[in-house]
């Protein structure tokens, strides 16, 4: 897998070369297309794990850059008026992730968008304790880290 990503940077990079452009977007084309000149190259091949997690890394950060933004606009939002929309509240979260590092990935990312801080994980490493600033349903919260963040997290690390 870091055989096929290594060589999708040589072929952006030669890319950018022949086009004498070093613009991100020329640079981004390039990954694209060595992306796919490496899945036609490599059809037969029967590790194809770089060719499905690299749309699932660029699906999460898009993901997550949409929920970053919708986060911070509702955090602006509440402290540019006069009346405060808090509903703050703690959440027991049930932890489908098993690793160290599934864990601590998942609870960086959660605690990276705003209105949201990991309190703390259970010693057995089943629960995440959530502080939420904006808690209306907390089932509602609970499923859409569930279904949000930590599936499209384990995807990509599975």
């Amino acid at each position: 897998m870091v055989k096929h990503f290594l060589m999708n940077l040589l072929l952006s990079f030669i890319w950018v070369a022949l086009t004498g452009s070093l613009y991100f977007i020329n640079f981004f084309f390039g990954f694209l297309l060595g992306f796919l000149v490496l899945w036609i190259l490599n059809r037969t091949e029967e590790d194809h794990r770089y060719f499905t997690r690299a749309p699932k890394t660029v699906t999460f950060v898009m993901f997550f850059v949409y929920e970053m933004i919708v986060a911070n606009l509702q955090v602006a939002y509440d402290v540019i008026t006069p009346k405060y929309f808090f509903k703050p509240g703690i959440v027991r979260y049930p932890l489908q992730a098993d690793t160290d590092l599934e864990i601590s990935l998942l609870s960086t990312v959660i605690s990276l968008t705003p209105g949201t801080l990991i309190l703390d994980i259970s010693e057995d490493k089943k629960w995440l304790y959530i502080h939420v600033m904006y808690l209306g349903d907390k089932n509602r919260f609970i499923q859409r880290i569930k279904n949000g963040f930590e599936k499209k997290l384990l995807a990509i690390l599975r």
